[in-house]
């Protein structure tokens, strides 16, 4: 099987999902598909994440020219020329939408149903800035005509399969969710000179609860009143950020004494405060996956999370789900957490054995599926496939 992969965001600088998937697909793929030629297409806009000189000889590496922002755009359709010339049998594209060359298959990850819905819908929930409305509406025509042409859609969730396929009209059979997990990065870390290294350099001082600044934080600043008196005086909540101006909600709270911002912090930092942090809040509106909360079980913080998106799929019986928006039962999901040290433990338990339902290398080995699922399952076979792979 000769096996192309857009993997474009491996040499863009770039953050967020999308990237952590990729980064986390990629190695986990050229492991396990010793038998397969393994194209990556990257670009020259930042330096290629990969270490070029260790990959093995099965994969290569194909780094296309980048001038400028237009250079981007430009090999959306471009793309396809360059895998025509390695003569591929399968092209994946995970990053929402890709076009493939003509007798080549299609197999798209499209992370959740956010560029399929109708326009106007995406364009209500965006800041109306011109470049911010030309962009979304881009990806809305791309990843629609993408997903019309697909053989195999991934997804990463059951949630996100649902809504894909009430949205688009998709057979059910032809979306197939992949769940994966973080990387190796986040798990129990036992060297407490390692965790008093990183609490003296970040400036951080437990207990405290973590969270991310980003997902619902205000529902957090209404429950934080609420709790009892000696825990407020005991605890703080630990926001990490990945923008340098965090919401007004958690602004306050710091002012106010309640918690603390770490903007931007490493990911080998972040494992180490899952494991110091006496839980996590991730009261999210919206997740496609939501892989917070498994970094979190995988270091041993307990979870307490919304019922929103695909988070109670993820979370399962291993944390409190909670309405997003309900800061009363946040306040007695937090109290009940911090006060009942048997229920605490009895999560955490709970929450390394569901994590490890996401551990690499499954996600590969499914995603290795999908691809037999799009080359040639018979038509009567593909809902049997597909039931197969998840």
């Amino acid at each position: 099987m000769r096996i192309g992969v857009d993997a474009r965001y491996l040499s863009h600088g770039l953050v967020g999902g999308v990237h952590t998937y990729l980064t986390l697909l990629a190695p986990a793929l050229i492991a396990r598909a010793r038998d397969a030629e393994i194209f990556l297409y990257a670009d020259a806009k930042a330096p290629f994440e990969l270490d070029l000189a260790t990959l093995p000889a099965n994969v290569t590496v194909r780094l296309l020219p980048y001038r400028n922002a237009l250079s981007a755009l430009k090999l959306d359709w471009t793309l396809r020329d360059a895998m025509a010339q390695d003569h591929l049998d399968v092209a994946h594209f995970p990053a929402n939408f890709g076009f493939a060359p003509r007798g080549v298959r299609s197999v798209i990850t499209l992370h959740d149903a956010i560029n399929i819905l109708p326009l106007w819908e995406i364009l209500a929930g965006h800041e109306k800035r011109p470049q911010t409305m030309a962009m979304m509406t881009y990806l809305h025509v791309v990843s629609t005509l993408a997903l019309r042409r697909a053989d195999a859609v991934i997804t990463v969730s059951e949630y996100s399969k649902r809504e894909i396929v009430r949205r688009s009209g998709l057979p059910a059979d032809r979306v197939i969710p992949v769940l994966y997990g973080p990387s190796s990065l986040f798990h129990r870390i036992e060297d407490r000179a390692r965790l008093d290294e990183v609490c003296a350099r970040l400036a951080v001082r437990p207990p405290f609860l973590l969270a991310d600044a980003i997902k619902n934080p205000a529902v957090i600043a209404r429950a934080w009143p609420q709790l009892p008196d000696e825990l407020r005086a005991k605890y703080k909540v630990l926001f990490f950020s990945r923008r340098i101006e965090p919401p007004a909600a958690v602004q306050e709270m710091v002012t106010a004494g309640h918690a603390q911002v770490l903007i931007r912090p490493e990911r080998t930092d972040l494992a180490a405060l899952y494991n110091l942090a006496d839980g996590f809040l991730f009261p999210s509106l919206y997740e496609g996956l939501g892989l917070p909360p498994i970094e979190a079980m995988k270091c041993g913080a307990p979870v307490i999370a919304s019922d929103r998106g695909s988070v109670p799929e993820v979370v399962g019986d291993a944390g409190i789900v909670i309405d997003a928006v309900d800061d009363e039962a946040l306040a007695t999901a937090i109290t009940r957490l911090l006060q009942d040290y048997t229920f605490h433990r009895e999560l955490q338990m709970r929450g390394f054995v569901r994590a490890e339902e996401f551990s690499w290398p499954k996600p590969a080995d499914r995603t290795l599926e999908v691809y037999r699922y799009a080359l040639g399952a018979p038509a009567g076979d593909r809902a049997k496939t597909a039931r197969a792979i998840t």
